[in-house]
């Protein structure tokens, strides 16, 4: 359950920190700017400057912009610097520009994580009346929660997907086992790797519960666990962990990568699991994270990486596929290619969420995470 974060105006969010990085500006520029329905200070930022991840300098710029996701349709900035700088505040007639409801991106921040394992956990073995499927005010038996009282609260994740090195991700069946032969396909199209590593498991939320039996009643085995939300159904193999309070942010500053990885971070995943291709405002998993000194506000460019193709007017006529990342005697090497920027929103140890924030081409699983002014 990889989901989209859509929003017209998801940057918006951010609240920055001052930064000493040099302003470049487009060449002639107005020396104010009127702000628009569906402006944000990344777009702006964008058109002037020519690097939106450096819209805090716009902020910075108009001091009395108390708060960057509180500008309005009508709000004048100042895009002379120096000692030219104002602003002028325009109507306050309709909603600030940007700020992203709460109830948007909360859930995706709260319901989803990334753990090293899952095997551990409790997990549910079955339900009453011999349901194949349980849901909100129902009954769900968990293995696994031996010495629990009656009254404690658990979350029911599923997993969903192995996050791994070479192959980029893997579905999970219901037992939480790898699907046979699934990511195979990706080894066509995801460049090589040096790295040999699962990365971690993706969790998703599909449930709530409070523990109304505990295990040992009546000899039974498990625990029963009425369910309490009406979302996704809960199945066979689903797990448990005891709800409890993540620890998230809500604001960020862009900046870019504090160290570059040794080997650069590859897209794992876009959109919804399953997905070939997405664009701005669509989320994605990279395979860099905390223990790779990526935090929250990093802003990475994404590349298609260069292959290799045949030459058609000096090498040996073929009939095999074009377009390899390997080259031989007969092919030549292309460059990389820029297709969008991205700001990663939600860190773990060695996978990281990001929102894919403007491109230029559609960012598919295999990309490239480079620094934001990569050339």
């Amino acid at each position: 359950m990889f989901k989209s974060l859509r929003t017209v105006a998801a940057v918006a969010m951010l609240t920055v920190a001052t930064y000493a990085a040099a302003v470049e500006s487009r060449g002639s520029h107005p020396e104010t700017y009127v702000v628009v329905r569906g402006d944000t200070l990344w777009d702006i930022a964008g058109r002037f400057l020519g690097k939106p991840w450096l819209w805090p300098e716009i902020w910075q710029a108009n001091p009395q912009v108390a708060n960057p996701h509180l500008i309005f349709p009508g709000d004048v900035l100042s895009l002379a610097y120096l000692d030219r700088v104002a602003v002028q505040p325009g109507p306050r007639d309709e909603a600030p520009i940007g700020a992203v409801p709460l109830s948007e991106i909360e859930p995706f921040l709260k319901d989803v994580r990334v753990v090293d394992a899952f095997e551990h956990l409790p997990y549910v073995v079955g339900f009453e009346d011999n349901r194949l499927r349980g849901s909100a005010g129902q009954i769900a038996y968990v293995k696994g929660l031996d010495g629990i009282a009656a009254g404690q609260r658990y979350m029911v994740l599923r997993p969903t997907v192995r996050y791994a090195l070479p192959r980029p991700f893997q579905h999970l069946e219901q037992n939480g086992s790898t699907m046979p032969l699934d990511g195979s396909l990706w080894s066509h199209y995801v460049p090589p790797s040096s790295r040999n590593e699962v990365l971690g498991y993706e969790l998703a939320k599909v449930n709530i519960g409070t523990v109304v039996r505990a295990a040992g009643t009546g000899g039974a085995e498990v625990a029963t666990l009425g369910l309490e939300d009406s979302g996704q159904e809960v199945r066979a193999g689903d797990r448990v962990i005891p709800v409890e309070a993540q620890a998230y942010d809500l604001q960020f500053f862009p900046h870019a990568p504090a160290i570059q990885p040794a080997e650069a971070p590859m897209v794992l995943a876009v959109g919804t699991v399953g997905g070939t291709a997405g664009g701005p405002r669509d989320v994605i998993a990279i395979s860099a994270g905390r223990l790779d000194g990526i935090d929250n506000g990093t802003v990475f460019s994404l590349w298609r990486p260069g292959r290799h193709v045949n030459d058609r007017v000096h090498g040996p006529r073929t009939s095999r596929m074009d377009d390899q990342f390997t080259g031989g005697g007969s092919t030549v090497a292309l460059p990389e290619e820029y297709a969008a920027h991205a700001m990663v929103f939600r860190t773990f140890d060695k996978v990281s969420y990001a929102l894919v924030m403007d491109g230029v081409k559609p960012v598919r699983v295999g990309f490239g995470a480079r620094h934001p002014d990569a050339q």
